[in-house]
């Protein structure tokens, strides 16, 4: 898939340069609104708002995907360390990353850029 000519050159440093935004300047850090959120890219269903919850990371943080197939994980050497690196299955954009110390069931904390993301409110 293409990458949208509507990105701000921030969305498209972060989607398909693998950039991250500085911690706690995301619009949807301290967000609490009902609905999905999507891939900015290509409007992919990643997350919903109930699966959401503040880790203190500075980056929104969610437990677990709206449907598996949604994201793809692939492995990530870069900054010197291995972490495991989020993807848009839809259009390959980078989301973030997802780490193995969440609060919840899922025991997952998926650590997203704000700028990586859209929101549908459920109204």
């Amino acid at each position: 898939m293409e990458q949208n000519p509507n990105l701000t050159l921030e969305q498209q440093t972060i989607c398909f340069q693998k950039g991250t935004e500085p911690p706690f300047s995301g619009k949807y850090v301290n967000f609490h609104e009902d609905g999905t959120f999507v891939c900015v890219n290509c409007g992919q269903k990643l997350f919903t708002s109930a699966t959401k919850f503040d880790s203190g990371s500075g980056w929104p943080s969610f437990s677990d995907v709206i449907e598996q197939g949604n994201v793809k994980l692939q492995e990530d050497q870069s900054m010197g360390m291995l972490r495991t690196e989020v993807l848009c299955s839809n259009c390959g954009a980078h989301l973030g990353h997802v780490f193995d110390d969440g609060p919840t069931e899922t025991g997952k904390r998926y650590c997203i850029n704000s700028l990586a993301l859209d929101f549908k409110d459920k109204k």
